[in-house]
């Protein structure tokens, strides 16, 4: 059997360990095998939990109450499997763990899905951007209290990282790199020396923060974008670095956007109505122009921009938004508009290449008899 997943309809998106709640108890249950200190679910069951039991019905020994006997664990993230065991032994070794790729490769799915599963809760989370200070990472004030009370530990406001030491959970930095280097740096003697100093709450046993076991960090960082600041060399040695790469498989790159974008458009009150030929062509166009070939084995000039698995859902679930609230039309026909939407993010050059991918592999799927080609050969007009 499967679970099925409730929505709540107050929140537009539920967090990793509500929206499975169901399979990770089951597997809380379902594997008592040993588990690293502080860990909701043994190593094994995490890397389960994230890649699915491969249709496998798994079976509880004994009764629980609430839980089926038996539940086939759905995949979540699509890769490779022996990447998500690496990052589970890198956090079982409480060691940091940096997912580092293209924008688009579901990194920050991938922390939430591992934060989730080792200690229940993804939420103790520090956006990384050029205005995040230090506070983030370690510790600020409740100012009304400082001011009435002076530096005392009621008043102290703990950082998502404090608090994940405070309690032996995983800390999640998302674009680590966009903090400055001084910012950053704040996590080095955080990983290395494994407490944070309270200097003004020194001769007090507050003065000294220790992390409880089971405490780590998982971060995320872009290999491609503008306004990131390069790590120090101290700071990546407290890592092991793994790199989330592009989906291989264009079948399980089809079927991964249309859920997703099943999901979007249900979001939005709506029925999917997207036929499944135009999602194939929709994911055809944006791994030709990602890896710079086409299927057939023909040259394409690669764009500037990322054109990432997130983004081919975007476009999916627009496509599906639009054929449900403004009907009217073949959806096939809106397609190159929402492409040269994506294409033209970050360079102006890029449309002159979205215009050759048309004149090259476009054209000659058209010419080959495919019906859908020929109309989005057609269609070359509106992308001037």
């Amino acid at each position: 059997m499967t679970v099925t997943e409730q929505p709540a309809p107050a929140r537009q998106v539920m967090p990793a360990e509500e929206r499975y709640a169901a399979e990770l108890a089951f597997l809380a249950a379902q594997d008592t095998g040993p588990r690293p200190p502080g860990w909701a679910l043994t190593p094994r069951a995490v890397v389960t939990f994230v890649c699915g039991s491969e249709g496998t019905e798994l079976a509880l020994a004994k009764r629980h109450a609430g839980l089926p006997s038996k539940l086939v664990i759905a995949p979540k993230f699509v890769g490779e499997r022996a990447l998500v065991e690496r990052c589970v032994v890198t956090l079982a070794g409480e060691r940091g763990l940096l997912l580092t790729g293209e924008p688009g490769t579901a990194k920050s799915m991938l922390s939430e899905l591992l934060s989730a599963a080792v200690c229940g809760t993804s939420a103790l989370t520090v956006q990384g951007t050029a205005g995040t200070t230090e506070d983030a990472f370690r510790y600020g004030w409740n100012y009304a209290l400082l001011l009435a009370q002076g530096p005392t530990p009621q008043a102290l406001v703990d950082s998502p990282v404090l608090s994940a030491m405070r309690t032996g959970r995983v800390a999640r930095v998302e674009e680590i790199t966009r903090c400055l280097p001084e910012v950053q740096d704040a996590l080095v003697s955080i990983l290395s020396d494994r407490r944070v100093s309270v200097p003004e709450l020194t001769a007090t046993e507050d003065s000294s923060v220790s992390a409880a076991p089971g405490f780590t960090v998982i971060a995320t960082a872009n290999l491609r974008d503008r306004g990131v600041s390069e790590m120090s060399a101290a700071l990546k040695r407290r890592f092991n670095f793994e790199t989330v790469a592009p989906i291989a498989d264009p079948d399980a790159e089809a079927t991964l956007v249309r859920r997703q974008a099943v999901a979007a458009v249900q979001r939005a009150g709506a029925a999917f109505g997207v036929d499944d030929s135009v999602l194939d062509a929709l994911v055809t166009v944006f791994r030709d122009l990602r890896s710079g070939r086409s299927a057939e084995g023909w040259d394409v000039e690669r764009p500037g921009t990322v054109m990432s698995t997130a983004e081919a859902v975007q476009v999916a679930a627009s496509l599906g938004v639009a054929a449900a609230y403004l009907p009217g039309g073949d959806v096939l026909d809106l397609l190159p508009g929402h492409l040269l939407g994506v294409v033209r993010k970050d360079d102006p050059a890029d449309h002159g290449r979205l215009l050759g991918y048309w004149d090259g592999p476009v054209r000659r799927r058209a010419e080959d008899g495919s019906a859908m080609w020929r109309r989005l050969w057609d269609l070359r007009g509106s992308l001037r």
